[in-house]
C-alpha cells in the first residue's frame, strides 16, 4: 500500500490558502479543495469483482463506473459506459453501446474489447483471473453473470469497437439492475495484469476520482478524475478517513475535520439538528437487521428453536430503545420494496411460547451457546453490533438460552461469518444493491444447488427447496407484478423458517457539514454522483 505523508501535507496545504499575494499581487495558488468522509471501518478490497462489504462499496463508487449506472439518487438504472442498450423481446439478449473517447486511470482506452476483457474474468473458467476459481473472495459474479456449474452463464460477444452483446440462457429480471451495481464496476484490465490478478489494493477505473493511497486502518485517498467523461469533480480530493468510534467521528463532524459521516446513531439525531453548522440527511433505507442462527448446527437445525429465539426478544423495545423507532421486521426485505408480504406481522414478544417452543423441541432448560459480534457501526446498524448482540442477550437469558459473546475487528468478522462453519448466532444485516427483491431474498437466504453450499451471503445456511424454486421463478419471470406474488410466497416461508431472529429495517442516516452542496443519499447508501458535491 502507499504510503504518501497525507497527514503532512495538509498543514502545508492550508498555509499556502492563507498566504498573502506575492510580488506583483499574484496570489499564491489556491489549496486543492479536500472533502473528508468519516467511516467506521477500513475497506477489505477494492477490485469490485472480490469484495462484497460497504466500506470497499463507499470508496468503489468514486473510482469505478459500471456499464450501467444508477441514476442520480435512485435505484433506477441509467447510462454509465454505456449511452443505450437494447433488450431482446424474450429478456435474453443485452445490447450496450458504448461512449466514445473514454480512457481508465491508467490511459488504457475503455471499449468493447477492454470492457469484455474484465468481465471475462467472471465467466471465463479459462482465465488465468477467473474469480470464481479464486478462494477467500466474496463475489457477485456469479449472481449476475450466471454460473458454468449449473449452466446458467452469460455468453458475451464483442460486437464492435463500442457495442458489447449479452445472451443469457434464460431470462434473468435483475439482470439490468444488478450490472449496474457497484459490485460490478469495471477495471482496467491492463492493472488486472499489471498486478498478476490481484488490483484490489491498486484500483484503476474510468470514474470520477482516481485512487491515490490506502493506508491500513487510517485512510483511503482519491483525487479527481479531471478528465472524467461526466464532468470535472467540483472537489480535488476525498479522502476516507477510518473512524471507529461514534462519538469521535461526531466530534471531527463538529469541529469540521470531516464534512461527512457515512453512518449517525440516533442517538446523534438531535445533536445534528440542533446545530445550524450540520444537517442531518434521512430517508427509509434499503435495509434488513438481524442475528443469524446456524441452521445447519446444533439446537438451531429445528425450526422450533428458531422461532423460540424470535419469539424470545422484545424487538418493539429494542428498535424504540436504541435504534430511535426502527421498523420491526418480519421477514426477508424491507417494505418500501415490492414483494414485500404485508399480512405477515413480526413475531410478537411472549417469552412464555418461547418456553414453550423449546420443551417442545427438547430443550425444557435451555442451552448454551456463542454470538459474534463486531464494534463499528453498518449502515443497515448505526450502533455497532455488540450493543444489539447484549441487547438480545439478556432477553434470551430470561429464556434458558446462555449466550457468550466474541467480538471481531471488522474483516476478520466477515471472514469467519463467511468461511467457517461457525455455530451458534451472528449479528448479521444488509444494505441493498440494486433495488430488486431478489437482492434481499435470493442473496441472503438461498442455497446455491449447483455447487451444493449456500449463497455467499446466505450466512445463516437457510435451505428450503420451495423457498429456492421460488426464487428461481422469480428471477425468470419479467411481469412485476407477478415477480412480486412470487416474493410475496417467498417471504411467508421464510418468516416460518426464521432462519434469523429478524430485527429490523433502518432508516439510512447520514450527516454533513452545511457548506457541503450537492450531496444526496442513494437508496443504495454508496457514494455515487460524487463529482457533484462541492464544498462552500
Amino acid at each position: 500500500m502507499l504510503r504518501a505523508g497525507l497527514r503532512r501535507s495538509l498543514p502545508a496545504l492550508l498555509v499556502l490558502a492563507m498566504a498573502p499575494a506575492g510580488l506583483g499581487g499574484v496570489a499564491l495558488a489556491q489549496a486543492p479543495k479536500t472533502l473528508v468522509i468519516a467511516i467506521g471501518a477500513d475497506q477489505t478490497g477494492l477490485d469490485p469483482q472480490t469484495v462484497e462489504n460497504n466500506e470497499s462499496g463507499f470508496v468503489m463508487a468514486t473510482i469505478y463506473d459500471s456499464i450501467v449506472n444508477y441514476k442520480p439518487g435512485t435505484s433506477l438504472v441509467g447510462p454509465g459506459l454505456a449511452e443505450k442498450w437494447e433488450i431482446s423481446p424474450d429478456g435474453r439478449v443485452y445490447t450496450f453501446h458504448l461512449r466514445h473517447g473514454v480512457s481508465f486511470h491508467d490511459g488504457t482506452p475503455m471499449n468493447a474489447r477492454t470492457v469484455a476483457e474484465d468481465v471475462d474474468r467472471a465467466i471465463n473458467p479459462q482465465n488465468p483471473c477467473y474469480v470464481l476459481g479464486r478462494k477467500g473472495v466474496d463475489t457477485y459474479d456469479d449472481f449476475t453473470y450466471g454460473s458454468v456449474k449449473d449452466g446458467s452463464v452469460v455468453k458475451m460477444d464483442v460486437v464492435s469497437n463500442d457495442t458489447l452483446r449479452f445472451t443469457l440462457p434464460k431470462p434473468n429480471a435483475p439482470f439490468l439492475s444488478s450490472v449496474a451495481m457497484v459490485w460490478q464496476g469495471i477495471v482496467s484490465p491492463a492493472a488486472t495484469k499489471q498486478y498478476n490478478c490481484d488490483a484490489g489494493q491498486h484500483p484503476v477505473g474510468t470514474g470520477p476520482f482516481k485512487f491515490v493511497e490506502a493506508v491500513r486502518n487510517d485512510h483511503i485517498t482519491v483525487d479527481a478524475n479531471t478528465a472524467y467523461w461526466g464532468g470535472r469533480p467540483k472537489v480535488d480530493r476525498i479522502v476516507f478517513q477510518i473512524v471507529p468510534e461514534s462519538a469521535t467521528r461526531m466530534l471531527k463532524l463538529e469541529r469540521n475535520e470531516v464534512q461527512i459521516l457515512a453512518d449517525v446513531p440516533p442517538s446523534d439525531y438531535a445533536r445534528v439538528t440542533g446545530n445550524a453548522a450540520l444537517r442531518l440527511y434521512k430517508q427509509p433505507g434499503l435495509t434488513i437487521l438481524g442475528v443469524a442462527m446456524s441452521n445447519d448446527l446444533g439446537p438451531f437445525k429445528d425450526r422450533r428453536v428458531r422461532q423460540a429465539m424470535n419469539y424470545a426478544v422484545d424487538k418493539d423495545a429494542i428498535n424504540k430503545g436504541l435504534y430511535g423507532g426502527a421498523t420491526t421486521a418480519s421477514q426477508g426485505m424491507p417494505p418500501v420494496l415490492w414483494g414485500y408480504n404485508t399480512s405477515v406481522a413480526p413475531y410478537p414478544y411472549d417469552a412464555a411460547k418461547a418456553k414453550a417452543l423449546l420443551a417442545e423441541a427438547g430443550f425444557p432448560n435451555g442451552f448454551s451457546t456463542e454470538m459474534m459480534v463486531y464494534a463499528n457501526p453498518r449502515g443497515y446498524n448505526p450502533i455497532g453490533g455488540a450493543k444489539l448482540g447484549e441487547a438480545v442477550q439478556g432477553y434470551l437469558a430470561k429464556a434458558g438460552v446462555n449466550i457468550k459473546i466474541s467480538q471481531y475487528e471488522w474483516g476478520a468478522y466477515l471472514d469467519k461469518l463467511r468461511h467457517t462453519p461457525w455455530e451458534g448466532f451472528a449479528i448479521i444485516g444488509w444494505s441493498g444493491d440494486n433495488g430488486d427483491p431478489d437482492n434481499f431474498l435470493g442473496d441472503l437466504f438461498e442455497w446455491d444447488t449447483a455447487a451444493g453450499r449456500p449463497r455467499t451471503n446466505n450466512r445463516a445456511r437457510h435451505h428450503n427447496p420451495e423457498f429456492d424454486r421460488l426464487i428461481v421463478q422469480g428471477r425468470q419471470v419479467s411481469d412485476q407484478g407477478r415477480r412480486g406474488q412470487i416474493y410475496e410466497q417467498a417471504n411467508k416461508i421464510l418468516h416460518d423458517d426464521a432462519p434469523w431472529i429478524f430485527i429490523n429495517h433502518t432508516n439510512q442516516v447520514r450527516a454533513a457539514r452545511t457548506t457541503v452542496k450537492g450531496f444526496q443519499l442513494n437508496p443504495l447508501q454508496m457514494f455515487f454522483n460524487m463529482e457533484q458535491v462541492s464544498l462552500q
